[in-house]
């Protein structure tokens, strides 16, 4: 009797137990509490190997396609659709390698959106299932799966049966699912141009030879046929006994069996598509040749694939730690916590060498007692090298793939080591009796979703993470969890570009590795729950961990140490380095060169002087100056000081400003100018003064040489004295009386208006004193119209008040 619950025309049969719909009604309802943005897509998402449907792609998915469908008509609040979800994924997982004949698709008929599209195809009940042959017209409206069955065996037997009766044309990639015949396979090689022809001996009612033929569409070199048991030629040439069994055929006329653990579709499927030769379309065939000429790299390291080795697990803790945690600067808020989270495990529960458990504790105990809200790399970078020196602490750096290395670059590495490291830690915590089962799986999510580099690979975890990561309750279920999702990434990347040839993507572990793991029940490969965890606590426990291609202790301690001690040097040179460049400015800002300006009106001083020194050398001799006098301040040199670029194209270069004007020091700037240009005044004064007081006599100039080669007397102390509390009082005080006055325009003279100009304008060049000109003036006028302009518009509103 069918269930009324959903809708009158809901149709689903008992097959299912109470027990589990209330299993999966109780998920869908928790997953709509705590993950809300879930439900609003649907029950499926493009992780789940299914194609999503959508008015944009339905036509283009539907119509005219080389592979037949099967379309799912749903609706996302309907707790039958919600309890056949899982099923309809195990399918899609399941038949995935029929992709190219044949390929699942869902559409949710709650959405508004697709509601048109439901009723097109004449949708009335939820779930629906529709069959489309391959090039299907717009008109279509698919086959129905009347009374369909709610598992994967039933249903992949279904569309199999759906795909025999399929109308021409036939999908073109899709092999033929007829029985052979021994008059067929004594002529097959003359027209098929394979290496190996594998023939499935069965009865009438079983399915495995057309499942395995489905299976390995999508290989070449190799061809699968369906040999019934009532084929008495083929069978007694072969004295075939066993139904199933599969036996190879070659082009020589030679037959064999294929020998595997168990006689089902999973088995021969994997044994068949490891034969020699055999590839998947579409990717070149390895090479066993390539790995000893170093196609990658580095060189290659053989290793054994049944261990795990330690510098596998190192290598993924360098590369997380030092080169994917390096792409965010600042770490704050949720990321933060992560981190927190994530040292936090690898503290606990890394089986690592005692050097690498120190550094990483001393990690974990320094971030625990962090106290900010966010954290800079370069302080967590700095405790990664061991900068606090923790004695007997170190991390090696750079990378040793080992059982993790791929046959080119760009495959395995960091992905497979991530996947190995927390499937150790996952069986080291059940190992130390870990308080909370989920505490590996949570710190992995939360990673994973923060710093991952692959956001693709991070959202389809984070999906899988929130269908039944919360279901975990046990440390042997969160060894179980973690096995079986990375079986399930496994199988939607086998055969996408990110496979490596020599390391093909399987459901592991392989028969060879773990035969116990595997059965059969009822035609179906399982999984023996037990036998499998032995097997993984075994096959990641820390005492089968191999330290080959390991770094020597002693020899990572020093070489630690080297590295710390060359950054302390480092580190002393920049600070000498930044000293000096400090003391360098300091010296820029306390001897600056003259005005550009000033110096031209001084240059111009000195230029008019100039004839009349030149005319008293030639009269005199050559007058030099030995050295200035004590009480003058040396000029600093500007020749080798870069001069920047000026604002504007075309204006003269600005001496180097500060951003702070100190008013004491330009006082005592201009006091120092003041004394300077005081002290070359009264020297030429004295100068001419005493040539203009002797004459020079015939035979005395040896005696007044050295007065006239030293160019000036030394001035009284006391006169110098006098002249400089004067111009203190000048400059200070900014008065003058007559009589200094009078002296003040010999000793400085009285500066033009353009020097005036220059000094008001504390560095400003003529060109901004002009803008600032300009923009006053127009500001004014603005200022002006705005003005006239509302006055005249109050004055025509009071005229129109006015009128009657």
């Amino acid at each position: 009797m069918a269930w009324r619950c959903c809708r009158a025309t809901s149709r689903f049969t008992g097959e299912i137990h109470a027990n589990l719909r209330e299993s999966f009604i109780s998920t869908f309802l928790f997953m709509c509490l705590f993950f809300p943005f879930t439900t609003e897509a649907g029950l499926y998402t493009a992780s789940d190997q299914l194609v999503v449907l959508t008015p944009d792609n339905v036509d283009r998915i539907l119509v005219n396609s080389t592979a037949a469908l099967v379309v799912e008509f749903y609706a996302s609040w309907c707790g039958h659709c919600i309890a056949f979800s899982p099923v309809w994924k195990s399918l899609a997982s399941d038949i995935k390698e029929w992709k190219p004949a044949v390929d699942l698709a869902a559409i949710d008929c709650a959405n508004q959106d697709n509601g048109p599209i439901c009723s097109r195809f004449g949708v009335r009940g939820y779930p629906t299932l529709k069959f489309f042959h391959s090039y299907s017209k717009p008109d279509s409206k698919g086959e129905g799966f009347n009374g369909f069955p709610r598992n994967v065996r039933g249903l992949r037997h279904k569309i199999i049966d759906k795909m025999e009766t399929h109308e021409e044309p036939w999908p073109p990639a899709c092999p033929p699912l007829e029985t052979a015949s021994k008059a067929e396979l004594d002529n097959f090689f003359e027209t098929n141009n394979v290496g190996h022809l594998a023939l499935i001996f069965e009865t009438s009612n079983s399915y495995v030879g057309r499942e395995v033929t489905l299976d390995l569409l999508q290989y070449e070199n190799i061809a699968v046929r369906r040999v019934l048991s009532t084929e008495d030629g083929l069978v007694a040439k072969l004295n075939v006994t066993d139904f199933p069994s599969c036996y190879l055929y070659y082009p020589s006329g030679i037959f064999t069996r294929l020998h595997v653990q168990l006689e089902a579709r999973a088995f021969y499927t994997y044994a068949l598509q490891r034969l020699p030769g055999v590839v998947r379309a579409g990717k070149p065939p390895p090479v066993t040749s390539d790995l000893a000429k170093n196609t990658t790299e580095d060189q290659w390291r053989p290793f054994n694939r049944s261990r795990v080795y330690m510098a596998d697990l190192e290598s993924t803790l360098h590369y997380s730690l030092r080169v994917e945690l390096a792409a965010h600067p600042v770490i704050k808020g949720e990321a933060l916590s992560t981190l927190q989270r994530y040292f936090s495990v690898l503290a606990k529960y890394f089986p690592g060498r005692p050097v690498v458990n120190n550094l990483l504790k001393s990690v974990d105990t320094w971030l625990k007692g962090e106290k900010d809200t966010e954290l800079s790399y370069s302080s967590l970078r700095d405790a990664l090298d061991n900068t606090a020196e923790v004695p007997n602490a170190a991390l090696p750096e750079g990378v040793r793939w080992v059982g993790c290395q791929g046959s080119k670059p760009h495959f395995r590495r960091y992905p497979c080591g991530m996947w190995t490291l927390f499937h150790v830690l996952t069986v080291q915590a059940e190992e130390a009796a870990g308080k909370d089962p989920q505490e590996v799986l949570q710190a992995m999510r939360s990673y994973i979703h923060s710093f991952f580099g692959c956001q693709a690979c991070a959202t389809h975890f984070e999906n899988m993470a929130q269908e039944s990561m919360s279901h975990v309750g046990t440390l042997s279920s969160a060894v179980l969890w973690l096995w079986s999702h990375h079986n399930h990434v496994n199988n939607r990347l086998a055969g996408a570009l990110s496979e490596d040839p020599h390391f093909p993507k399987i459901q592991w572990p392989s028969p060879e590795l773990c035969p116990n793991c595997h059965g059969v029940k009822n035609g179906e490969h399982t999984w023996k729950q037990e036998e499998l965890l032995t097997f993984l606590r075994s096959h990641f426990s820390s005492e089968r961990l191999l330290s080959d291609y390991l770094e020597e202790e002693a020899q990572l301690l020093s070489r630690q140490k080297e590295r710390l001690v060359a950054r302390h040097q480092e580190k002393e040179q920049e600070a000498k380095r930044g000293a000096e460049r400090r003391a360098r400015q300091t010296q820029d800002t306390l001897v600056k060169p003259p005005p550009v300006e000033e110096a031209e009106e001084e240059g111009e001083e000195v230029a008019k002087e100039e004839p009349a020194e030149e005319e008293e050398e030639r009269a005199g001799g050559k007058v030099q100056m030995s050295e200035p006098p004590p009480w003058v301040k040396p000029k600093a040199d500007v020749t080798h000081q870069p001069q920047r670029r000026p604002s504007i194209v075309g204006l003269k270069f600005r001496p180097p400003q500060e951003e702070i004007v100190d008013l004491d020091f330009i006082n005592q700037h201009y006091k120092a100018k003041a004394l300077h240009a005081a002290a070359r005044v009264s020297s030429r004064v004295k100068l001419r003064t005493l040539q203009k007081k002797e004459q020079p006599q015939p035979g005395a100039g040896l005696e007044q040489g050295p007065v006239l080669r030293l160019g000036m007397q030394p001035m009284d102390p006391e006169d110098f004295l006098g002249q400089h509390k004067m111009l203190q009082k000048r400059i200070l005080t900014g008065k003058y009386t007559g009589s200094e006055e009078e002296g003040a325009l010999e000793m400085y003279p009285r500066p033009n208006k353009r020097r005036w100009m220059s000094l008001l304008s504390v560095g400003f060049s003529r060109l901004d004193i002009s803008l600032c000109v300009l923009l006053y003036f127009l500001s004014s006028m603005c200022l002006l119209a705005m003005y006239l302009f509302f006055k005249n518009r109050r004055r025509l509103r009071r005229a129109k008040v006015a009128l009657p």
